[in-house]
């Protein structure tokens, strides 16, 4: 008869998922660092080897530890422990218990997508860079930060490129669309919105777009409100999984849950906050483009616009002649 371990158990698979391994990316030894000070110590930052010692010595799982049914990880990539991690999505059921909840459900993105609730789309591709000599804006997995599309000025592609990558002559993109990096990124999970003037762009290929329909009981606001809760953001970590040296998430996107509020009037309640701030700041980019528009002491491109504020004058020009 094999030999048995005490903490052996019959049709379960023990994972540990913990944060460190006693190796840095080079295959160097990782040490801990004093939050005191800042600096190494001697002791090698091995958080796997807790959990180990946990299972082996007192037969238990830690906060980075659990058993998972032997015959259902199959589907579940059973190579990638970070998946099995269930810390986010309790902390989103917690969050959903909380009185300011009440009245509300869940759902996946995959189950709005699905309904007909969420619409969505992925990047037109990525043009080389020796096609990058015209004035169409090419957004990059780097140029989504902050809640904010960043126009680079260096990187643009000329009209007819730009409709190849659309497929037609419109990019297929609306004002307030909601945008993340899918794959290459650290910031997998961040999402930005598209902002007036920024719908002609063609996006990297890595990237997802998502916007609420028109049968949608919330707006892209809402939307955009429920993805930055913490414990919606969480959950990106765990379905993010590396690609040989990249960032990816596949199809896994649609597994992230958000709240579903019970009313349009809801939805409009609490993401009033954001709706005032992106509205309020086209507001304040439209007026500063409508003055230097008037004159031509200056070259700005900015993030919200399409054209820099020299082919906006050009254009201007052009239509008085």
């Amino acid at each position: 008869m094999p030999h048995k371990p005490a903490w052996f158990r019959e049709d379960k698979v023990f994972v540990s998922y913990a944060p460190t391994v006693g190796i840095n990316k080079d295959g160097e030894e990782l040490f801990v660092v004093d939050p005191e000070t800042g600096l190494r110590t001697s002791e090698i930052d091995d958080q796997i080897k807790a959990d180990v010692i946990a299972l082996v010595d007192n037969l238990e799982t830690t906060d980075t530890s659990r058993w998972i049914d032997a015959g259902s990880p199959g589907s579940q990539l059973l190579a990638v422990p970070n998946y099995f991690d269930e810390r986010s999505i309790r902390d989103f059921e917690v969050l959903m218990e909380s009185p300011e909840f009440e009245g509300y459900t869940s759902k996946t993105i995959g189950e709005l997508i699905n309904s007909g609730t969420l619409e969505s789309s992925h990047g037109h591709g990525s043009p080389s860079a020796d096609f990058r000599t015209g004035h169409v804006p090419y957004i990059k997995v780097s140029d989504i930060r902050a809640g904010q599309v960043n126009i680079n000025p260096t990187n643009r592609v000329p009209d007819v490129v730009a409709e190849r990558f659309w497929k037609g002559k419109e990019s297929g993109l609306k004002a307030f669309d909601l945008i993340t990096p899918i794959r290459t990124s650290k910031n997998i999970g961040e999402f930005a919105l598209i902002m007036p003037g920024q719908e002609r762009v063609v996006l990297t290929k890595e990237v997802l777009v998502l916007r609420a329909s028109e049968n949608a009981p919330f707006d892209n606001f809402y939307l955009l409100w429920a993805m930055t809760l913490k414990a919606v953001r969480r959950q990106w970590n765990r379905i993010v999984f590396m690609q040989t040296n990249r960032e990816d998430v596949g199809k896994r996107y649609e597994e992230i849950r958000i709240p579903v509020p019970p009313s349009r009037e809801e939805a409009d309640a609490c993401s009033k906050a954001f709706r005032n701030y992106y509205l309020g700041t086209q507001k304040l980019r439209d007026d500063f483009l409508t003055y230097l528009a008037g004159e031509d002491k200056h070259y700005i491109f900015m993030a919200s616009a399409v054209a820099s504020v020299d082919e906006i004058v050009d254009d201007s020009d052009a239509a008085t002649d």
